[in-house]
């Protein structure tokens, strides 16, 4: 299981993330500044950080900052999750060393999307460095989705919402939700972190 740590210091908001991923599968864990995620942190190193930026006890450029400077942290999947939204402040949130840049409000499907694309990532670079094979995963996929089944799944794993799903493939919404069904059905997933797994051997086919 994906381990998610979120930053920040709105309660509600916090609170809210945590719930949505822990029903897509994460495990969610939270922080309410920048000091006690750095704690939370260099307690138990989590999968991916999705962190606010304007916060008291540190803010969110001051903690990744601190991160990058740390060879056992640095690598690890970072989100901005801000208010500030304005081009200048995404052009300093990606090139101070974020992996991603999610915009006050969101919907649960964008934010599990941001997610599961930077996870996929993640385990991508994990498969290619174990070299690891996954024959009998392959079988299970070669005879049970169909083409456009595994297209959604490639499309999921990148990190593409429902609607750019839809877009993408020229299909309807209703569709893609139906697709994404039938793939957690006939895959066993019973949430987005499964299927993202399912996402990156369907990439070595």
């Amino acid at each position: 299981m994906y381990s998610i740590l979120i930053i920040e210091d709105d309660p509600a908001l916090c609170c809210n993330m945590e719930l949505i991923l822990r029903m897509e599968g994460f495990d969610a864990r939270t922080a309410a500044d920048g000091l006690s995620g750095l704690a939370s942190i260099n307690e138990k190193h989590p999968d991916l950080i999705l962190c606010d930026i304007l916060m008291s006890e540190m803010d969110g450029h001051t903690l990744l900052g601190v991160l990058k400077r740390e060879t056992e942290l640095a690598g690890i999947p970072f989100i901005f999750v801000t208010a500030l939204g304005e081009r200048s402040d995404v052009r300093l949130g990606m090139s101070s060393g974020a992996d991603d840049y999610l915009t006050k409000p969101f919907t649960a499907d964008e934010l599990v999307a941001a997610v599961t694309g930077r996870l996929h990532r993640l385990e991508t670079i994990r498969l290619h460095s174990t070299r690891a094979t996954f024959r009998e995963e392959h079988d299970i996929l070669r005879q049970r989705i169909s083409t456009r089944e595994r297209e959604v799944l490639l499309l999921v794993g990148s990190g593409a919402t429902s609607r750019e799903i839809a877009d993408s493939l020229g299909i309807s919404l209703r569709t893609v939700e139906v697709h994404r069904s039938n793939l957690m059905d006939k895959l066993g997933a019973t949430n987005a972190a499964m299927l993202a797994r399912w996402a990156v051997i369907a990439e070595q086919m």
